[in-house]
């Protein structure tokens, strides 16, 4: 198929009707996009002895400086023993700060330290590079599209979490 069928085949109303060949080789390009995506993250972390669970939970303590626990836990998806197990990690290695909560003593929030700051900003600047270039590469219409097609995947009890996220403009 010439390259401007395949374009027309993924364009307007065609998108509509979508073959499972078509929807398969969207479901590889995630894959092997993901694996792009997180492969820069990856060696660092891997440097430090640790892996994507370390990433996640740096990335949304930076997001929301002074998050709980039970709101990471909720961003995550993750069990309770596999985050603490995470958190006392980073915490032991001086990367993250666990503070007892004012109003209620029960709760722990958590913030970077400096050193974790540093690293998010490394996990992070690898990761902006690649979606900076991969978004040159494609225009604005195809980033526009490609964040829609995303949000449309984020599980509804998630969405409110996102926005919150996204329009913290943090």
């Amino acid at each position: 198929m010439s390259e401007g069928r395949k374009l027309q085949a993924y364009s307007g109303e065609s998108l509509l009707f979508l073959t499972d060949e078509q929807l398969r080789q969207g479901i590889e390009a995630m894959f092997f996009a993901y694996r792009g995506f997180t492969a820069d993250p990856d060696r660092i972390l891997s440097d430090k002895g640790y892996g994507r669970a370390h990433h996640r939970a740096i990335h949304f303590i930076n997001r929301a400086p002074g998050t709980t626990v039970n709101n990471l836990l909720s961003i995550l998806g993750v069990t309770k023993q596999s985050l603490n197990r995470v958190l006392r990690t980073l915490i032991e290695d001086g990367l993250v700060e666990s503070r007892v909560g004012t109003a209620d003593k029960r709760e722990r929030h958590l913030f970077l330290t400096d050193a974790g700051a540093d690293l998010e900003g490394q996990l992070s600047d690898a990761q902006r590079a690649r979606m900076r270039a991969a978004f040159r590469n494609a225009g604005p219409e195809a980033v526009a599209g490609f964040r829609k097609v995303l949000e449309a995947m984020i599980e509804p009890d998630l969405k409110r979490t996102y926005v919150r996220l996204r329009d913290s403009g943090q």
